[in-house]
């Protein structure tokens, strides 16, 4: 089976170090074992995404050293499909309409999952005018349909799925087509990926999408979650805080492939390393 990785930045902000990292991963992964190397744009964010930014994150990755396969993927290219895949899942009886905003939310919950505060079930089981609202995953009807599930990371190994630690997950937003979850793992279907390489700051949310994997009966690939970039307060690198950007250090006339043999020896820039949050095997 032909190895087929991804890179899918969001042009919300220039690519920084962290970024460059696992664009490396994703790329090297791919081509030492004669595979393809796919670039994704994650840019239906509508509020965050910022399509001028897309040249300069070509040009970054190409500054690298780096190359891929065929023509880029946009997101904002894919909203029909994520239509027709939430249109799928409501008629499995999955999806449910919510009206409640994040501050009710966060009022109203109980127990923090990965991404916060769960959501208590408010709507759940409810006549809710669907005219925009966000539609969540009724998740005990959704694990009990899947039944049982195992994935794999590289370096973790063997995991058995715990999508209910999330809660009743958003699928389709309120302002924007899609969750993250939902356009990644059916883009990463649509466009073959074979092997999803990602940091593991992103680990826990691999049981949702090994869930939609099931529920949308769609292959199942390899994962792949790698070490973060972090600064000396353990902090992951981030656009917000205006970590070291690749433009920035292309307009000082850096060698941008000098750079990437740096990364790919681990000899990181002073002030950086990698972090060490691999969650193991249950």
């Amino acid at each position: 089976m032909t190895v087929r990785t991804r890179f899918a930045p969001s042009p919300n902000g220039a690519l920084h170090l962290g970024h460059a990292y696992a664009a490396l991963i994703a790329h090297d992964l791919a081509r030492s074992s004669g595979g393809e190397f796919l670039l994704r744009i994650e840019d239906i964010d509508s509020g965050r995404s910022r399509a001028e930014l897309v040249p300069g994150i070509l040009t970054d990755l190409a500054w690298l050293g780096l190359s891929w396969d065929g023509a880029v993927l946009h997101q904002s290219t894919r909203l029909a499909a994520y239509a027709d895949t939430g249109d799928r899942l409501r008629r499995l009886g999955l999806l449910y309409p919510c009206r409640c905003t994040r501050a009710e939310v966060e009022a109203a919950a109980r127990t923090t999952g990965p991404d916060g505060p769960i959501y208590p079930g408010t709507c759940r089981g409810k006549s809710v005018d669907p005219t925009g609202a966000a539609w969540r995953l009724d998740m005990r009807r959704a694990v009990a349909m899947a039944g049982p599930l195992i994935w794999h990371d590289e370096r973790a190994g063997p995991q058995i799925a715990r999508p209910e630690v999330f809660g009743d997950v958003v699928l389709l937003r309120k302002d924007d087509p899609a969750s993250y979850h939902l356009a990644a793992t059916v883009d990463d279907a649509a466009q073959g990926v074979t092997l999803v390489t990602r940091g593991y700051d992103l680990f826990l949310a691999t049981h949702v999408h090994r869930l939609l994997i099931a529920l949308l009966d769609l292959p199942v690939p390899i994962w792949h979650h790698h070490a973060l970039l972090v600064e000396p307060d353990g902090r992951k690198l981030a656009k917000r805080r205006g970590s070291p950007g690749l433009r920035d250090l292309r307009a000082t006339g850096a060698d941008g492939m000098a750079l990437a043999a740096a990364l790919r020896e681990g000899r990181l820039p002073a002030g950086l390393s990698l972090g060490d949050g691999i969650e193991v095997k249950p």
